[in-house]
């Protein structure tokens, strides 16, 4: 099933809350990629996780719908790894 989903995705670098519409059928790291290019983002986005409801959600090819996103979610991107603070 392809339904449409339209998602809310936080992108703590930048703290932008960016709306996306895309469908259950999309891939999660497709998700990830297009909200850290929509903030501006230059880092690599291997560095970077999604966390859907608390849990991060597994990236190895898994659907949004595989994940279970429903539409109208809240989703954040943030860096797998703490930066020091200067």
């Amino acid at each position: 099933m392809t339904d449409g989903l339209s998602v809310r995705v936080l992108v703590a670098d930048t703290w932008d809350a960016i709306e996306i519409a895309t469908s259950s059928a999309a891939m999660v790291s497709d998700l990830k990629r297009e909200a850290l290019l929509r903030a501006g983002v230059n880092r690599p986005p291997d560095g970077y996780l999604v966390k859907f409801r608390g849990a991060e959600l597994w990236e190895d090819g898994r659907t949004l719908g595989d994940a279970g996103v429903v539409d109208n979610a809240g989703l954040i991107v943030l860096a797998r790894r703490r930066r020091p603070v200067r």
